[in-house]
């Protein structure tokens, strides 16, 4: 069995406006992601092929947006401990998706500066 890539818990994953979960899991092992309830059951899991996350400019810095299966979740990570370097999950878990396959483009700045078009 292999390890596990990344494990968080105290995640709160919604779907878009409505809250699934506030001490939810989410757990990177074997190739998949999988999305658990605050009980260890299952809300969605996906192959990390089928993923796409995004770590949006205009979120807070804990938090990204997964696809799963076609449907969209937001996960705000470190919701307990709220501490400065609250960002440092929602990287770890990037890196840990790049790492196994899943579509994870490179956020652009939101200071970035873009030519105008003629």
């Amino acid at each position: 069995m292999a390890e596990t890539e990344f494990y968080a818990t105290d995640v709160r994953i919604q779907r878009w406006f409505r809250s699934l979960t506030r001490a939810g899991q989410v757990i990177v092992k074997d190739g998949r992601l999988v999305l658990l309830t605050s009980y260890g059951r299952e809300i969605d899991s996906a192959p990390l092929s089928a993923v796409t996350v995004r770590k949006h400019w205009f979120l807070a810095a804990d938090s990204a947006v997964a696809r799963l299966n076609g449907v969209r979740y937001r996960l705000t990570m470190g919701q307990r401990s709220r501490r400065p370097g609250g960002a440092a999950p929602v990287r770890r878990f990037l890196k840990a998706l790049q790492g196994g396959g899943a579509d994870t483009p490179v956020p652009y700045g939101h200071r970035e500066l873009r030519s105008p078009t003629p």
